[in-house]
């Protein structure tokens, strides 16, 4: 496996790891469901916190944009499985997942 898939890989399992933890002691805290009104109230409890919250809304919809564009031009299918990982799991996850199996799509292809 090429250095790039590696690390994409493993960006992904630490997104999927690192926002899950919280979000499970994010639960825990609410009673043992994810509530989202509660979540978004969090996000945006101070400036610091909105801060972040815009800037990964923001860079999430232009990866989005993006990868519907270049799941196309490359011919890459079931790009809505990464679309529905971003609001079900975590966009810290989903994102590299995508540059994953985009980059063993393009090997797979020989464009690489």
């Amino acid at each position: 496996m090429p250095k790039r898939q590696i690390i994409y890989l493993g960006l992904a399992i630490a997104g999927l790891c690192l926002t899950w933890y919280h979000n499970i002691a994010f639960m825990q805290e609410n009673g043992s469901a994810f509530v989202l009104q509660p979540f978004i109230d969090g996000v945006f409890a101070n400036h610091a916190s909105s801060s972040i919250g815009w800037d990964i809304t923001i860079a999430c919809a232009a990866f989005i944009t993006w990868m519907i564009h270049e799941s196309r031009r490359i011919g890459m299918k079931h790009t809505w499985v990464y679309i529905v990982l971003t609001f079900c799991v975590a966009f810290a996850f989903a994102g590299p997942l995508y540059l994953f199996m985009r980059d063993r799509h393009m090997a797979a292809q020989k464009e690489i």
